[in-house]
């Protein structure tokens, strides 16, 4: 039987870093494309979709942050970021562009596989969680709705009031599907980490903050007075509107 290999994409302009990763990506199982800049990725893309795309923060042309924006107007394709910057505010950009993690450069090849793969079961199965909305039990909805919102965890695609689809990363993704499991619910930064991202938060650690506020411009829900997704200080956030089962 023949094992279908996850589709990787590494864009990054240092020939000899996009070889090397080549390399071990193939050796750990993986199918991998090598490009050089946002021009060459869109060429790729054309040709076959990717299951994950590992961006090189600093390319010639557009950067790593604007290939990265323009491709969450168009696609949820998992991102992952790598940054030889030392300073967060690169990795918080990142965050708050679209990207579903980031690898400070230098890196070890086997942390980056690790991170593959994390983002990459997470990206397919969704975000766990053990508790259904309102009280309901049994497998995994395939969607809810919320507000005049529809969000089908089958297609992943989420349909404002209107019945337009908005785009959402991966993570998004993960978190509104958490939110909705939950509904009315209190979830501590720590469980929402856990579930969305599948380790443990830093202790500075500003990326479900990032992802709740991403979240609530997608719906429309104002930061400074959210009506949909609120802020419980101290212990997390919440998901307030009335949720019933069903795309």
């Amino acid at each position: 039987m023949t094992t279908v290999r996850p589709s990787i994409i590494v864009v990054d302009d240092d020939r000899q870093i996009r070889e090397l990763l080549g390399q071990v990506l193939d050796q750990y199982g993986f199918s991998t494309r090598l490009v050089a800049d946002g021009r060459e990725l869109n060429l790729a893309l054309a040709q076959a979709p990717a299951d994950l795309i590992v961006l090189d923060l600093m390319l010639p042309g557009d950067d790593g942050l604007t290939i990265c924006r323009e491709l969450r107007s168009r696609c949820t394709t998992p991102v992952i970021m790598l940054t030889a910057r030392g300073e967060s505010i690169d990795r918080v950009v990142g965050l708050e562009v679209g990207a579903d993690d980031y690898v400070p450069k230098p890196f070890d090849p086997r942390e980056l596989v690790a991170r593959i793969r994390t983002v990459l079961r997470r990206a397919s199965s969704g975000a766990a969680a053990p508790a259904a909305p309102n009280g309901a039990s049994g497998s995994r909805p395939r969607g809810w709705r919320f507000d005049g919102w529809s969000f089908d965890a089958v297609r992943r695609e989420l349909h404002n009031p209107q019945g337009a689809i908005v785009p959402l990363s991966s993570l998004e993704f993960r978190l509104l599907e958490l939110l909705l499991q939950n509904a009315n619910q209190v979830l501590s930064r720590d469980r929402i980490m856990e579930a969305t991202v599948g380790r443990p938060a830093d202790p500075f650690e500003r990326r479900i903050d990032i992802a709740i506020s991403r979240l609530r411009a997608r719906l429309a829900d104002d930061g400074r007075e959210p009506r949909l997704i609120k802020t419980v200080r101290n212990r997390g956030y919440v998901l307030t509107a009335e949720v019933s089962i069903g795309a």
